[in-house]
C-alpha cells in the first residue's frame, strides 16, 4: 500500500532534531505546558507516548469565553476532526475525523462517542453528543488513526468526555452566558470530597431563539458524578446523566433560498418540523487492584432514551400502504458491561504490558410511525400526529473480546499490538402487518476480526517517530437500514458493512517551549455505504465499492512563560470514491458518479489558528480564525458549500479572592459579519443540501465560585 507523497515525507524528515537536546523528568512540564495523559484500553499513557495521533482539549480550554453550548466551540484546535456546527439543535453536531462520519445527515457514525467510559455510541453504530455538560467536563480526548478500531464498530475515531472529580472544599459555583438571537445558558454546579468521597453534580440549561426562523431550542441537563475510594486500594464511581431536547427543526435551504434569505424556514414553518428527545442513563466503575502487576476494571451501565420527530414529508407521498408516516417515536432500552484485565510483566526479559477485555452492549429499540397530519389528504392539518403506520421492536447487540499488548524491546523502541472480535447482531420484529403491508422481520449479524499495531521509535526525550496499521469496520446503522430502496417496508438487510484498512506515519517533538505533532496517513475502504435514493422524505443506502482518503495533519501549541499562548491544526485530506456508482438509483442519465469523485460532506482543506494572552488570574483576551475549504453536498459534485475563513474575539477577566472565584468575558463571533454555510445535508434529495451559518454574533458570561 502506498503510504504517502515525497512532500509529506519531507515534512517529517524536518522535524528530525539538529542538536542534542537536554534530557528531563518524565513528570516535568514541556515549556508552559503541563505533561498530560490521556485513556487508552491498557490504562493512562502520556499523549506524546502514544504510537497515533491523539488529542486532549481540558474542560477548562473548552469552557473559556464560550457559550459551552456545543461541543463545535472548542474543538477546533484538533486536526483532522471537522465540526460542523448546524445551528439546528434539532440534529446533532456534524462530526467527522479523517472523512469517517461526513456523510451522516443525523446524528454521529462513524466515530465511537464516550462519556465518562459509557458509550455514547449505540451498538449499530450511531451516536448523539447533546448529553455531554462542558460546564462539568474535565476533558475531552480525541483518538485518530488504525487503533481507533481497538473501540470496535464504526470506530473511525474515538471521542471521549471524562467529567472532572470533585477536590477540596465544598464549592458551589454558578455561571451565566447570554448572546445573540436571544441564546441564554444558566448553569449551577456543587463539588468537593470527604476522606474517601468525592463528588461533583451540575445542572444547567440553554436556549436560543434561533438565529434562523423556526430554530429555537430548550436543553436541560443534568451530570453527577460520585467517586468512593475502597480499603483494599481500589475505586468505585458511579456516574448519571439526564438531558432533555425540545428544539425546532428549520431544514435545509436550496442554493437560491440561501442567496435570497438565509434565515428563511417557510417549509419548517408550514409542516411545524420539530424534535423532542428525553435520555436518562447511569453507570457504574470499579476498579480493582489485584496486586503491584495486575489490576481489574468493571463497567456497567443502562440506559434510556425517548424521541419523537416531525418532518417535512407531505401527506400525498404518505398515501402507499407502505409508508412508515411522517413522525418518527423511538423509545429506547440500552445497557452494557466491559470487563477488562491489565497485567505488567517481564517477556524475554523486556517490559511487557498486556490489557484483554470482553465488551457486550446491548440495545432494544420500539420504532413507531405515524402520519404527520390529521384530516383529509386535500385538506389537511400539518404537523400533528396522524394514524399509525410502523411498529417495529428491533435489538441490536454486540459481543466484543478485544486485547493489546506493548513491549518495550530497547530503550528506544516500542512495539505495540491489538486485536477485537466485532460481533454486531440485529433483530426486527415487524409487528405492523395491515392489508398489503406485510411481516417485514428479519435479523442479520455481522463480525470482523480488526487486528492493529505499531512499532515507535524514541531516539531523544523529545523526538518520536511511529509507524502503525490495522483493520476497521462500519456496520449499517438502524436509521440507514430503516427503509428499502425499492420502496417496501421492513429493514435493508441487503446493506452490507464497509471494511477499511489504515496505515499512518507520524511523529511527535517538544520543541521550544511547545509541543509539534504531524501525521501522513491513507485508509482505503471497500463497501463504502451511500445514499441509494432521497424522496418523499426518506433516505435509503447502498454500498458503492471502493474509497480512498489520503492526508496530512499538523498540530502546534506553545505558551511562553508570560503565559502567551499559540494554537495552530492544519489538515489537508483528499478523499475520493475509487469505484463509480449511481446516485441515486437506478442508473440513468445525470446521476452517474464516476470514480474519481471527492466524497462529499469534506473539505479537502482546514485551518484552526489561535493566539491570546492566558494569565492565571487578571485580564485575558484573544483571537481565533477558523477556514475551510469548499464541501461538496453530493455524490454527483454538482452543488456544493463556499469555502469561508471566519474570526473570533475575546476578552475576559479572571480573580481569586480569599475563597471566591470571579470571571467575566465578552466575545463576538464572526467578526467580519460573513455570510457562509455552516454545514451541509448530504445528497438531501430536494436540493435544500446547505444550513447557513449565523453572521456576526456576541456574547456576554459571567461566573462565581465559593469554596467553603
Amino acid at each position: 500500500m502506498k503510504l504517502a507523497t515525497h512532500l509529506p515525507l519531507a515534512v517529517l524528515l524536518a522535524l528530525l532534531p539538529h542538536r542534542s537536546w537536554a534530557q528531563e523528568s518524565l513528570t516535568e512540564v514541556v515549556g508552559n505546558l503541563p505533561e498530560v495523559t490521556v485513556s487508552v484500553p491498557r490504562g493512562s499513557v502520556r499523549t506524546f507516548d502514544v504510537a497515533g495521533s491523539v488529542d486532549r482539549v481540558d474542560g477548562s480550554d473548552l469552557r473559556e469565553g464560550r457559550m459551552q453550548a456545543q461541543l463545535s466551540e472548542g474543538l477546533a484546535a484538533v486536526p483532522g476532526l471537522q465540526l460542523q456546527n448546524r445551528y439546528n439543535f434539532a440534529q446533532d453536531l456534524q462530526l467527522s475525523i479523517r472523512g469517517f462520519g461526513a456523510r451522516s445527515t443525523f446524528g454521529v457514525r462513524g466515530v465511537r462517542l464516550y462519556v465518562d467510559g459509557i458509550p455514547a455510541t449505540l451498538p449499530d453504530g450511531q451516536g448523539q453528543t447533546s448529553n455531554i455538560d462542558i460546564a462539568s467536563l474535565d476533558r475531552v480526548e480525541i483518538l485518530r488513526g488504525p487503533f481507533s478500531a481497538l473501540y470496535g464498530n464504526s470506530s473511525g475515531g474515538v471521542v471521549q468526555a471524562f467529567t472532572v472529580n470533585g477536590k477540596g472544599a465544598p464549592r458551589l459555583a454558578y455561571s451565566m452566558v447570554s448572546g445573540s438571537s436571544g441564546a441564554w445558558r444558566q448553569g449551577v454546579e456543587a463539588s468537593g470530597s470527604e476522606g474517601k468521597i468525592d463528588y461533583v453534580l451540575s445542572a444547567n440549561r440553554y436556549h436560543t431563539d434561533g438565529w434562523r426562523d423556526h430554530s429555537a431550542a430548550t436543553r436541560d441537563l443534568v451530570n453527577g458524578k460520585l467517586g468512593v475510594a475502597l480499603d483494599n486500594g481500589g475505586r468505585l464511581t458511579m456516574v448519571f446523566n439526564r438531558v432533555r431536547i425540545n428544539a425546532q427543526d428549520p431544514l435545509g435551504l436550496t442554493a437560491e433560498q440561501v442567496s435570497n434569505n438565509p434565515r428563511a424556514a417557510a417549509l419548517a414553518d408550514q409542516y411545524n418540523t420539530r424534535k423532542s428527545v428525553l435520555q436518562t442513563q447511569a453507570g457504574l466503575l470499579w476498579e480493582h487492584r489485584i496486586d503491584a502487576d495486575q489490576q481489574l476494571r468493571v463497567m456497567l451501565y443502562g440506559g434510556q432514551r425517548a424521541l419523537t420527530q416531525f418532518q417535512s414529508i407531505p401527506p400525498s407521498a404518505q398515501q402507499s400502504p407502505q409508508h412508515a408516516g411522517g413522525v418518527i417515536d423511538l423509545g429506547r432500552d440500552y445497557g452494557g458491561v466491559d470487563l477488562r484485565w491489565l497485567g505488567s510483566f517481564d517477556l524475554a526479559g523486556l517490559p511487557f504490558e498486556l490489557a484483554a477485555g470482553l465488551s457486550y452492549d446491548n440495545l432494544r429499540e420500539w420504532r413507531r410511525g405515524y402520519e404527520n397530519y390529521v384530516g383529509t389528504v386535500q385538506s389537511p392539518v400539518l404537523g400533528e400526529r396522524g394514524r399509525q403506520r410502523r411498529l417495529e421492536r428491533n435489538r441490536v447487540s454486540n459481543l466484543d473480546p478485544y486485547a493489546q499488548a506493548t513491549w518495550y524491546i530497547a530503550e528506544q523502541w516500542t512495539l505495540e499490538a491489538g486485536v477485537r472480535r466485532s460481533q454486531v447482531s440485529f433483530d426486527s420484529r415487524d409487528l405492523y402487518v395491515v392489508g398489503p403491508n406485510g411481516d417485514d422481520s428479519g435479523q442479520a449479524r455481522y463480525s470482523q476480526t480488526l487486528p492493529v499495531g505499531s512499532i515507535r521509535w524514541q531516539p531523544t526525550q523529545d523526538f518520536a517517530l511511529y509507524l502503525s496499521a490495522g483493520r476497521g469496520f462500519e456496520t449499517p446503522t438502524l436509521n440507514e437500514l430503516s427503509y428499502r430502496s425499492n420502496g417496501t417496508g421492513g429493514l435493508n438487510f441487503a446493506l452490507r458493512p464497509s471494511v477499511n484498512d489504515s496505515v499512518e506515519l507520524g511523529a511527535k517533538a517538544r520543541m521550544g517551549g511547545g509541543m509539534l505533532t504531524a501525521a501522513v496517513f491513507e485508509t482505503r475502504t471497500r463497501d463504502e455505504i451511500v445514499t441509494a435514493t432521497s424522496s418523499g422524505g426518506r433516505t435509503t443506502f447502498q454500498n458503492a465499492g471502493r474509497t480512498r482518503r489520503l492526508g496530512f495533519e499538523l498540530g502546534w501549541q506553545h505558551e511562553t512563560p508570560s503565559h502567551w499562548r499559540t494554537q495552530v491544526a492544519l489538515t489537508w485530506l483528499d478523499a475520493r470514491v475509487r469505484d463509480s456508482f449511481c446516485s441515486p438509483t437506478p442508473c440513468s442519465s445525470g446521476n452517474f458518479v464516476a470514480a474519481g469523485s471527492p466524497i462529499p460532506g469534506i473539505a479537502k482543506q482546514s485551518l484552526f489558528a489561535s493566539y491570546g494572552w492566558v494569565p492565571p488570574q487578571g485580564w485575558r483576551a484573544g483571537v481565533e480564525v477558523r477556514a475551510l475549504s469548499r464541501v461538496q453536498a453530493n455524490d454527483r459534485n454538482t452543488a456544493s458549500a463556499p469555502g469561508y475563513a471566519v474570526t473570533s474575539v475575546y476578552a475576559g477577566y479572571v480573580r481569586q479572592w480569599r475563597g471566591w472565584e470571579f470571571n467575566a468575558f465578552a466575545r463576538l463571533d464572526n467578526v467580519a459579519d460573513r455570510r457562509y454555510v455552516g454545514s451541509v445535508i448530504v445528497n438531501e434529495g430536494n436540493a435544500r443540501y446547505f444550513e447557513p451559518a449565523p453572521g456576526r454574533q456576541w456574547m456576554v458570561g459571567l461566573g462565581a465560585a465559593y469554596r467553603f
